[in-house]
């Protein structure tokens, strides 16, 4: 039975991810992508999958909820969990990449598929026939008021940070010390150790500096996660202490003891030549940036190849318009994947992507349709998304909170977490054998 192609709209995470796993089981695909015609405030690259905002992934680890999505995503033959893997950079417990060998990696899996098809150009009326629609947070205008309009939802916004990224050969090592904290995995970050006479010197100058200007600024949202970290800093004169900033964990060895506060810097690419400063997005004029965080110590001399910017996300009132596998309700033939249907975060979108993608497959193809339950980190990432918690939906990151407990209790967190981890992966294994 010949298919016709499925539609997806955007080359982001969700968007490969759907493409590769139509794909796999035969379906032919046509991807639109408005890049490079048309760029946004944040993207360099015309690259599939291009990882804006950080490298990291996040936790690799099963005890921790996006290490269990993870997981579940590498059992079902996630593209994008296959190209961080083979593209991933020392990140101690966390899953970074190197964006460009990542991006590149995905580009040329999809572009070299006999049965996909690239069309470069903005979408700004939804195709007919089965479509996906994976556009991204940053939405064009035109699209984003056409889905909207279909959906007969409201517009809800909010705002996103990317942090600044340094030359690591302007970096001065002499003050400046690799470790991981706890000293768990290899010393895979760099550490610039402030003592307070320096930490106090640094917020003040940090809270005075000049922020760039945004615009439409009514009814903004900063999810946590996103927060600038002058905002932090706004908060209290030891919020970054206490926050990205904290030296738990972490000695110098050149003295023994633990830092004031600590600036981690992560590293960009598999051949160290750059680093991203964590926890450091921000909404400082570019000037100021350099100024300011030139105050950190080991950072005097950096070259910024990348300031940190901020820019504006869109995403769905979804709850009571998307079904729990991303389908639009009132016109299943449509689903909405990526952080615009409402989920937040690298893995959460590509996960997205994956859930519409093989349900949209099992439809096309006459199979009975997978159900992932909300004890998988993909199902209660859907439901979550389908259903919200009541009034006032934001996007939100997979956490064990969305999935159901254990009907034996167990009080160590790590061991709780870890059979929750396990209880999903039985399932997830099956699935992945109805779906093979």
């Amino acid at each position: 039975m010949s298919i016709a192609p499925v539609t997806i709209i955007g080359a982001g995470l969700a968007g490969s991810e759907a493409a590769w796993q139509l794909l796999r089981r035969g379906i032919p695909v046509r991807m639109y992508e408005m890049r490079p015609k048309k760029s946004s405030p944040v993207h360099t690259t015309d690259l599939f999958a291009e990882l804006v905002c950080s490298n990291s992934l996040r936790s690799n680890q099963l005890g921790n909820a996006v290490g269990l999505l993870k997981e579940e995503m590498r059992r079902l033959d996630s593209l994008v969990m296959r190209a961080a893997d083979e593209t991933c950079v020392p990140a101690g417990g966390a899953l970074a990449v190197d964006r460009n060998l990542f991006s590149q990696y995905i580009t040329d899996a999809l572009t070299s598929n006999p049965l996909f098809e690239l069309i470069r150009e903005e979408v700004t009326e939804i195709p007919e026939g089965n479509v996906i629609i994976a556009s991204g947070p940053l939405t064009s205008d035109a699209l984003a008021q056409t889905l909207l309009d279909f959906c007969g939802s409201q517009r809800l916004s909010f705002y996103d940070a990317v942090a600044p990224i340094v030359s690591a050969d302007s970096l001065d090592m002499d003050k400046i010390f690799a470790q991981s904290r706890y000293d768990k995995g290899d010393a895979d970050y760099l550490n610039c150790p402030m003592d307070q006479e320096q930490y106090d010197a640094f917020v003040r100058e940090l809270v005075a500096a000049e922020r760039a200007p945004m615009h439409d600024l009514e009814d903004i949202t900063v999810l946590e996660g996103c927060m600038p970290v002058e905002s932090m800093a706004d908060r209290g004169h030891l919020t970054l202490a206490h926050g990205p900033l904290k030296p738990m964990g972490l000695a110098d060895p050149r003295t023994g003891k633990r830092p004031y506060a600590v600036v981690q810097l992560r590293m960009e690419t598999r051949d160290a030549t750059c680093y991203n400063l964590v926890g450091f997005q921000t909404r400082l004029k570019f000037p100021e940036q350099k100024r300011v965080f030139s105050m950190i110590p080991g950072l005097e001399n950096a070259q910024f190849l990348r300031y940190g910017v901020m820019h504006r996300n869109t995403f769905l009132d979804s709850p009571g318009i998307l079904n729990r596998d991303y389908s639009i309700k009132a016109e299943p033939r449509i689903a909405v994947a990526g952080q615009v249907s409402g989920v937040e975060g690298y893995v959460e979108s590509a996960s997205s992507g994956l859930l519409a993608a093989v349900c949209m497959a099992a439809r096309l193809q006459g199979r009975q349709m997978p159900y992932f339950s909300s004890k998988t980190a993909i199902g209660a990432l859907g439901e979550y998304v389908s259903l919200g918690n009541g009034g006032n939906f934001q996007p939100m990151n997979i956490n064990f909170g969305i999935m159901p407990g254990l009907e034996k209790r167990i009080r160590n967190k790590k061991e709780r977490c870890e059979a929750i981890a396990a209880r999903a992966l039985e399932e997830i294994d099956e699935i992945a054998q109805t779906l093979s």
